[in-house]
């Protein structure tokens, strides 16, 4: 069976969650006889490739991507539905002719691909990876930097979220400044909202047309009406989906994580301990959060290694290493891959202070699975896999002192690090998604379950 497995991005340039899930998905079905494809793309402002489309193998796994340079986000409704890329889809689909296709992520592809292979008639199926189906900023965070439950009935927190966003940057107009400002950005969005609501000749407010956002929901809810079915990686973030009315049925399938389960080696000093963070350095994520807890827990044998790229959000870094002065913590750059069990063999605990909803994010998996306790926040999508108190902490999303307390106790009772790895592990591979995803075609008659040969 070909399957096309359509991403946002991919390896090399970019080497995230989503990313590692399409790739090692992609190797599982092809050890399983399958032939994957990956479609994915360069992002408008990345160089520019030679050909619009263009084929390159990397790890043994073919991948097409699309030059975004020539398909620019010039609104809004770009970011989720570009009909001008229907055509290159079109064009794309019938030079592969692909049984199956799955979408890891729609960015990128927007709703285009999935009005294209509805007439052409190609099974579709998706794993949702984030919130992208019905929420503005990804994330389910609202403007006050609360956890929210997706866009309400106006749309106005939808719009709050732009405001905030586009009234940060650095190039913002001084309307969108105003906009954004917290005391205005409330009865702002909720003016924008009503305005927005004419869908005959929109109404604009510099560049921005409010009806976008309000559109937004309803149109990605039909375009995914072309899902036969999908999958969600953790039970929040189906139950967020079907509270949010998403349009196929849904089922659960935890990610499989291919990393060195050997067990930990014998900690070098047992009066410290050992933190890690690992990941994207944006402010969702939590990396300042932690360096605060770090300070203000007083405890002196407590270091940190912090990994991720500086290039991200260089104003957030530039701040990240500020609040670093003086502490004992250490930035290194970005973690290959293939050094991942190295780093979490050299650590006690990995920390995920993240201020988002995230989803068994792979980081925290593949912690797990080398027998690394976590400490993250109390957020839904993580506390489903870590046990407070036994293969790892939660504390309160967002709080400094919540953080801090459990440093402290980290850091008064260091050889507890080893007493809890030995209840942390983590067993599912990706030969198991893989094969959740085939049983998934095979009830959609779509072929006869594989069963693989190791």
């Amino acid at each position: 069976m070909k399957i096309a497995l359509y991403v946002h991005c991919f390896f090399p340039r970019h080497f995230y969650g989503t990313e590692a899930y399409t790739l090692a998905l992609a190797k599982e079905l092809a050890r399983l006889g399958h032939e994957p494809i990956v479609v994915s793309a360069t992002f408008a402002g990345e160089p520019s490739q030679q050909n619009v489309i263009e084929d390159y193998v990397y790890e043994g796994v073919r991948v097409v991507s699309i030059d975004k340079n020539l398909f620019p986000n010039r609104s809004v409704r770009d970011t989720y539905e570009q009909p001008a890329l229907r055509h290159l889809h079109e064009r794309l689909l019938r030079k592969l002719q692909p049984d199956v296709i799955h979408i890891c992520h729609l960015i990128s592809h927007t709703t285009a691909i999935l009005d294209v292979s509805r007439q052409m008639n190609i099974p579709t199926f998706a794993t949702l990876t984030d919130f992208f189906g019905f929420c503005y900023n990804n994330v389910l965070e609202n403007a006050e930097g609360a956890l929210c439950d997706g866009p309400d009935a106006t749309r106005a927190n939808c719009i709050a979220c732009f405001l905030k966003l586009a009234g940060a940057r650095a190039n913002a107009e001084f309307i969108a400044k105003l906009g954004g400002h917290p005391l205005l950005r409330p009865s702002v969005s909720r003016s924008l909202a009503r305005l927005g609501r004419r869908e005959q000749d929109p109404f604009m407010v510099s560049n921005f047309a409010p009806n976008d956002i309000l559109l937004r929901p309803e149109i990605l809810r039909h375009a995914m009406e072309t899902y036969r079915e999908a999958i969600a990686p953790t039970l929040f973030l189906k139950r967020a989906y079907e509270r949010n009315k998403f349009p196929a049925p849904l089922r659960i399938s935890h990610f499989g994580i291919e990393i060195d389960r050997s067990p930990k080696p014998p900690r070098p000093e047992s009066g410290k301990a050992r933190l890690g963070f690992i990941g994207q350095l944006f402010r969702h994520k939590g990396a300042h959060l932690l360096l605060d807890a770090l300070r203000a827990c007083g405890r002196a044998n407590l270091s940190l290694a912090i990994w991720g790229p500086q290039d991200q959000d260089p104003a957030y870094y530039a701040g990240l290493r500020r609040q670093a002065e003086g502490l004992p913590a250490k930035f290194c750059g970005v973690l290959p891959r293939t050094e991942l069990a190295t780093a979490f063999a050299n650590l006690d605990y990995l920390v995920i202070p993240s201020t988002w909803y995230e989803n068994s994010p792979l980081i925290l998996l593949q912690a797990l699975a080398t027998h690394t306790p976590v400490v993250v926040s109390d957020v839904l999508g993580m506390t489903e896999f870590v046990e407070n108190g036994v293969n790892g902490f939660h504390f309160k999303r967002g709080d400094l002192g919540s953080l801090a307390a459990i440093l402290q106790k980290i850091a008064d009772d260091p050889d507890m690090a080893s007493r809890m790895s030995v209840a942390t592990s983590y067993e599912r591979v990706p030969a198991d998604m893989a094969r959740d995803i085939l049983a998934l075609y095979a009830e959609h008659g779509l072929l006869t379950p594989v069963v693989a040969k190791y």
